[in-house]
Parts: C-alpha cells; structure tokens; sequence
C-alpha cells in the first residue's frame, strides 16, 4: 500500500513535467509539418499545443470567435500578448465553422488546408492555400513580421514561397506588407474591410490599394473605394508623404516594371504596429498596443471631388467649412449655387473651347504652379518619358487635350524620367499641410486678354492666386478643353502626339517617411 502513494506522486510529477515539456516547446513552434495538425481548442489558449507562436513569440495563429458570434469560427493571426481585440489576418473570412471541429494541416499535395470535421468522421475544406508549386518537404511557419508562408523545409529564401498570406491581406497593413501590384504574377494586394467592427470578418464595402491602368499608362495613386467609387485618395503617389507617424517610421515605395507597392517599417521592434482599414471606410495608423492616432479622412476636403471639375478645396481648419475656389482660368458652372456654397458643380473655362493645330509652343499658352496642393485625379492621365521638366511642358503644350503637367522627381533626389500628362477636367485638387511633400502641379491657362480679369478677380474665400508661375508668353490664344477622355479616345489622343510612351521607370524609389497627409 505504501507504494500507491509514491506511484501518484510520480505520475504527477511527470504529467507535470510532460505538460511543462510541451509548453515549452510549443512557444517556440513556429513551423507546422505534413505530421501535424493544429486542432481548434475552442478559446482554451492554455493549451498551447493548438497554438502556432512565431519564433520570438510575436505572432500567433490560432482560432477564434468574434465576441457575439460564438458558434461562428475563424483562423486569425494575432499580435501575441497583447490587448488587441482584433486580428491582422483571417483564413476563412467569409466562411466561419459552425463550431470547434476545426484542424489545420497539410494535405498530400503539400497546401495548407482548413479542415470541418463533422462527427469525428466527415471533413469538409472550408479554406486552403492552393497553390501552384510543390515542395519536396513542405511546412508551414509563422515568421515574427505576421507573415504565414508555406515553404520547403530546405529553401527560406523569401522569393521561393510557394505561398504567403502578406499576398493576401485582410484589412490590416503590417510592416513589411507590400500593398500593390506584383506585375508579372498580376498579382493585386489590397486591403479589404470587414462587414462589421468586430462581428463579421468577411469583405466589406471598401478597399484600399493603389490604382494603376497599366494600359492606359496612368500614374499610380492610393484610393480608398467604396464599392467601384472612390471614396478618397492620397494624392500624387510618389512615395513621399507626410506623416502621423512616430519619428522611426520608414515608408518605402517601389515603382518599376515588376512591381509598384508601397510598404513600411519601424526600427524600433518592440512597438506593435497596424494600419487598419475599417469597416466604415477609414484607414487607422496605430503604432503601439492598439494607441490609434487619427483616421482618414480628417476632413470634408479629403473626399473625392468635394469641390467638383476644375477647383481647388481649401481647409482654413479642422473646426470650419472648407472654401472651393475655381483654378485659374476657370469659373463656377453655376454662380448662384457657388455663391451659396453648393460646390459639388464645379467650374469650367471662361473662354469658349478651342484649339489651332498651328499654335506652337511659344504663341500663348502658360501654366499656374500649384505648390503644397494635392495632384489631380491621375486616373485621367498618362505618364511618357522626357529628359527634363521642359521636355515634359513642352509635350504639354503640343497636345491641345493636356490640361496639366508634373515633372515629379525634378526637385528631389532621385534622378528620373517620368513625366505626367492629364486630360480633360481636373478632378480633386486640394491644399495640403505644409510639411507633405508634393510635386509640384502646372496647370494650362491660356494667356488671352481674360487673364487680367482672371488675376485680379478675388476668389470665392477673399484672396487672390498665390502660386502663380509663368512660362508662356503673352498672345491671345483661347484654351481647348476637352471633357474627361473614354479609354479609347484617350489612347488615340495620346499616342498620335506623343512619342517615348512608357508606363514606369525600371527604378525602385525609397525614402524615410511619414503616414499619408490627404
């Protein structure tokens, strides 16, 4: 009998043991192989054997209920420890498991596979990676960035994965998350909202991601859409913003003939950091523990074309109306409802539209310079190569359908070739805060015996132009505006008087910088 009470005690002694053994391992299990799978604990996360924890603990990939929708199950990655009441990524966003039957593997073709068991007997996928490529020895690892990648056990080199959910965010931007275009797999990575705060993870009504029509040769910009209309963008997307960020932040753009993407980084590691594109439609910087700083758009200047076709929206401050006023050269379709500040209109030219094929560039046409406002809409442009700033104006002026014109690496330290061309009216003009960097924007006037009047004439707000430059001469010739250009049209337009067309440059563009301004 004396020995049972010794016989307890060992057992305990090494159920303990076997349990702390386990545990231990498991905080440092990272990877999943074709041998294991990860069964759903149903919220019981001290059983961390059904937990997979990256490598420093950052990360982990387990299941879980949103808080009022218990038998609803997802597999979502999460920061580790932390008082975040969301993920950062969810597998099977729009198709949730009815309970806690779920089991994650790796099937016989080497793809990770989300499993429904039913009974104990019946499996129904209800998520998988699908991919393409095989490995020899696949396994599944959860790096310390959040990143989930399906690899060959013998080959960690990041341009091997076979896949990788940073191709396929949810509503959340990491560091190290590229957001855009992989060109050659036409491959789009965007962010996509969730139906409801906290309820329900499948797609929403917006995304965020950056436009570009490589057909039209259109320069890229950063859009939020609310279905197929866009609800706000970012202005001309060259990668150099202006920030809520914290001083360590590094925003890094890349725009060659592989890829266009715009991503991020913090040097300081221990900070936590997301972007979070909501479900209202609102885009949320936090850097740390879920401390937001401020969404997008902070104002009614923000929206898409607050100001209507041809105007500029200028926020005086956070607490008052906005001011549009027309560009110069331009005048309100509808005075009365300008005057009564019903803007949505907009403007159009003073002189009656008209174009001579024999005007030549220096007979009469000149430029505004629009400094530290937004650029127009460059879904209504075309990007070509020239050697200069006067290249790029000259090519401007030879087409009587150019509205404007950037040259937008002149002023910086990068040594490029991109010139950009808009047609028609211009849309979503907007003043921006002084510390964001923006190329500057040269909009088409023509130099006529209206000018005077134009310049003189005081703007809806009581001030007068300020970022006015010339570069024409003066003669009296009326401008040709044409309304926004159909694909088709454009492209005929475009390439009968241009030459050196090119949709982007084989140079990558990064720079220290700060979250998105407007």
């Amino acid at each position: 009998m004396e020995f049972f009470p010794f016989l307890v005690t060992l057992l305990v002694v090494l159920r303990l043991f076997s349990l702390s053994a386990t545990s231990f391992a498991v905080l440092h299990n990272d990877i999943i192989r074709p041998s294991d799978v990860l069964r759903d604990n149903h919220n019981d996360y001290t059983d961390t054997a059904n937990l997979l924890v990256s490598k420093e603990g950052r990360f982990v990939l387990k299941f879980f209920s949103p808080y009022d929708l218990l038998n609803h199950r997802y597999l979502g990655i999460w920061y580790n420890h932390t008082t975040y009441i969301r993920p950062v990524w969810v597998a099977n966003r729009c198709k949730p498991m009815e309970d806690s039957s779920g089991l994650l593997s790796i099937d016989n073709k080497g793809n990770l596979v989300l499993f429904s068991e039913e009974n104990n007997s019946k499996r129904e996928i209800v998520w998988s990676t699908n991919s393409s490529k095989q490995a020899a020895k696949p396994l599944v690892q959860l790096l310390d960035n959040g990143n989930l990648v399906l690899r060959d056990e013998k080959d960690a080199n990041t341009t091997n994965y076979l896949w990788e959910s940073f191709d396929y965010p949810t509503d959340t931007l990491l560091p190290g998350m590229k957001l855009g275009w992989d060109l050659k797999r036409g491959l789009n990575r965007r962010l996509s909202s969730w139906k409801s705060f906290y309820s329900d993870p499948c797609d929403g009504d917006f995304t965020y991601g950056i436009e570009l029509d490589e057909k039209r040769h259109t320069y890229p910009q950063l859009t939020v859409r609310n279905g197929s209309a866009i609800l706000y963008r970012q202005g001309l997307w060259d990668g150099m913003s202006s920030s809520d960020a914290v001083d360590d932040s590094i925003f890094n753009s890349v725009y060659n003939d592989d890829e266009v993407y715009y991503t991020y980084s913090l040097q300081n590691k221990s900070m936590m950091p997301q972007i979070v594109l909501n479900y209202d439609g609102t885009i949320e910087p936090s850097w740390d523990f879920g401390t937001f700083y401020g969404a997008i758009p902070r104002d009614k200047c923000d929206y898409y074309g607050f100001c209507g076709a041809n105007s500029q929206c200028n926020v005086v401050s956070v607490t008052e109306e906005p001011i549009c006023q027309c560009l110069e050269g331009f005048k309100p379709k509808n005075q009365d409802n300008w005057n009564s500040r019903s803007w949505s209109e907009g403007c159009e030219p003073y002189s009656p539209p008209s174009c001579h094929d024999e005007v030549e560039e220096e007979e009469g046409f000149e430029f505004d310079q629009y400094s530290g406002f937004r650029a127009p809409d460059t879904n209504y442009s075309w990007v070509t190569k020239t050697k200069d700033e006067s290249e790029c104006r000259s090519k401007c002026l030879s087409n009587c359908s150019c509205m404007a014109y950037s040259y937008p690496f002149s002023e910086s330290i990068y040594s490029n070739e991109d010139c950009i061309h808009w047609f028609g009216d211009l849309f979503d003009i907007r003043q921006l805060s002084s510390s964001r960097f923006e190329p500057h924007t040269y909009i088409r006037i023509s130099n006529s015996k209206i000018a005077p009047k134009i310049h003189n004439e005081t703007r809806a707000d009581g001030s007068r132009g300020k970022y006015t430059v010339r570069v024409g001469i003066q003669n009296m010739v009326a401008l040709f505006l044409v309304s926004p250009l159909s694909f088709a049209s454009l492209q005929i337009i475009a390439q009968g008087t241009q030459s050196g067309l090119k949709p982007r440059g084989n140079v990558a563009y990064q720079q220290n910088l700060k979250f998105l301004d407007g």
